[in-house]
């Protein structure tokens, strides 16, 4: 079955749809996104993934493309057409098209929107947290607002392949204090030998992810008791349990950081449990 793509007004086969070479994205990263996951054909947590969106646009000062219903049609019409009942559909939204040239457009541009959907294999991921990932840790080389989601992602590209060259998973970012900030592509938790899960706090240097937010519900629903603050890859080394949290992979267990393994070197009771109760507390349409 072909794949169909969402382009700027039209539904088109993947392999004939295209954007213009003067696309803002294209030429300067110029744009955001948004991932939801797809379970049973529905968006998972698709009001909190709109409500990113707006506040990413608005930090770069780009118009809304159109408004949220028609969005949510659009990305519901992509999922149905690729026939998609568990995996994930990605919006991006760009400044638009316009003559190469770094300021903003002197002339109003229309913001170009693509959304795509594809497949996840439900059996590969739940064999994936059944056994763990590993993870490393590298040096903070972003710049300083991560928490608008850009699709400027070459440093976290440069990143999750030096975990992949590394026989690891996911890399870990540390910041000039020593700290764990988050993942190339997910944020990054640790449970500590008593039981509390700590993770670091939102701000400027981190994504604000929606998995991450339904987890503290989840979290506060079950009475385990978290600590948003930073932590060092030495507390990591030492912690119980960790685990990442990320729309593709929910709560995936860690069982090695820096080749390091983490509590028995098995994925934990409590990173299990979260990742079997996190989806009675998301929200689905």
């Amino acid at each position: 079955m072909s794949r169909i793509a969402y382009v700027n007004g039209q539904y088109r086969d993947l392999r004939d749809a295209s954007v213009n070479i003067e696309d803002r994205g294209y030429q300067f990263a110029d744009g955001v996104y948004e991932v939801c996951e797809v379970r049973g054909g529905k968006l998972v947590d698709f009001p909190r993934h709109m409500a990113r969106l707006e506040r990413s646009l608005r930090e770069l000062r780009i118009e809304m493309p159109m408004t949220l219903r028609a969005l949510d049609v659009v990305m519901h019409e992509v999922v149905r057409r690729n026939r998609i009942g568990y995996g994930l559909v990605y919006l991006q939204v760009t400044r638009g098209v316009a003559r190469r040239d770094h300021p903003f457009p002197l002339r109003p541009v229309k913001p170009a929107v693509v959304v795509t959907a594809r497949s996840l294999n439900f059996s590969k991921n739940q064999a994936t947290a059944a056994h763990g990932i590993g993870v490393i840790t590298v040096p903070e080389n972003r710049w300083p607002r991560v928490d608008i989601k850009s699709i400027s992602l070459l440093p976290n590209v440069l990143a999750k392949q030096q975990a992949r060259d590394s026989g690891a998973y996911e890399a870990w970012y540390v910041d000039g204090n020593g700290e764990v900030t988050e993942g190339s592509s997910s944020n990054a938790w640790i449970i500590t030998t008593d039981g509390r899960v700590v993770t670091h706090p939102i701000g400027h240097d981190i994504l604000a992810g929606i998995t991450r937010d339904v987890l503290k519900e989840t979290l506060a629903a079950l009475q385990i008791r978290l600590e948003e603050r930073p932590f060092t890859p030495e507390e990591a080394y030492g912690a119980a349990e960790a685990f990442v949290t990320s729309a593709s992979q929910i709560v995936m267990p860690v069982v090695r950081i820096d080749g390091r393994t983490v509590g028995n070197g098995k994925p934990g009771p409590i990173s299990m449990r979260l990742r079997e109760e996190f989806h009675r507390f998301a929200d689905f349409s």
